[in-house]
């Protein structure tokens, strides 16, 4: 595995994640070396679900939305949980993000219901991704290809659908800052 000591990861959640979005992608992440951060709507704790029924652990974030600036990240993580992202595209900053990320080109990925934030974003219009079963009306009412597969990569959007993915989500994650980092080390050579 590369070196992404370099990389800078944020994740972005509110209460009802499903904790294993959240903390098996930010452990393969810093496994790799990857400085990760948790933004969320605000600096308390944020409550984890399992299976969007049994409260899980708890996360605690380390800015708030509002603190946030795109330019400190190559790439943006999105957990599903179905309170998670439908609190987050409420809040006109968690939206604001998304889009700088998309705007940038830098690597987007969205697991479950994670998708819907994207959607709210108004960033997949022809784009093709997959999510959640009970949310691909909605992200095909944005213009999305939506198809069901384990993980789908359409340039910089990662998107899966559910945590049996997330083996999958996590390399798919891996593998686009070890070549965003590779393209990066060769535009400063050059």
């Amino acid at each position: 595995m590369a070196d992404l000591s370099q990389a800078r990861v944020l994740m972005l959640a509110a209460d009802g994640f499903e904790t294993v979005e959240l903390f098996e992608p930010r452990k393969a992440l810093e496994a790799a070396g990857a400085k990760v951060q948790l933004a969320s709507l605000k600096s308390d704790p944020i409550q984890g679900m399992e299976g969007d029924i049994n409260k899980a652990e708890t996360a605690t974030p380390d800015l708030t939305v509002d603190e946030v600036d795109t330019d400190d990240y190559d790439a943006l993580v999105i957990p599903g949980g179905t309170c998670n992202p439908d609190k987050l595209r409420l809040n006109e900053r968690a939206v604001e993000i998304v889009t700088e990320f998309m705007e940038d080109d830098k690597i987007v990925a969205a697991i479950c219901h994670g998708p819907w934030l994207l959607a709210e974003a108004d960033v997949i219009d022809g784009r093709r991704l997959t999510s959640y079963p009970s949310i691909r009306t909605d992200l095909s009412n944005a213009g999305a290809d939506v198809v069901d597969e384990e993980v789908v990569v359409d340039g910089n959007l990662i998107t899966s659908r559910k945590p049996d993915d997330i083996p999958a989500f996590n390399k798919a994650i891996l593998t686009a800052l070890e070549e965003e980092l590779a393209d990066e080390e060769e535009t400063e050579e050059a």
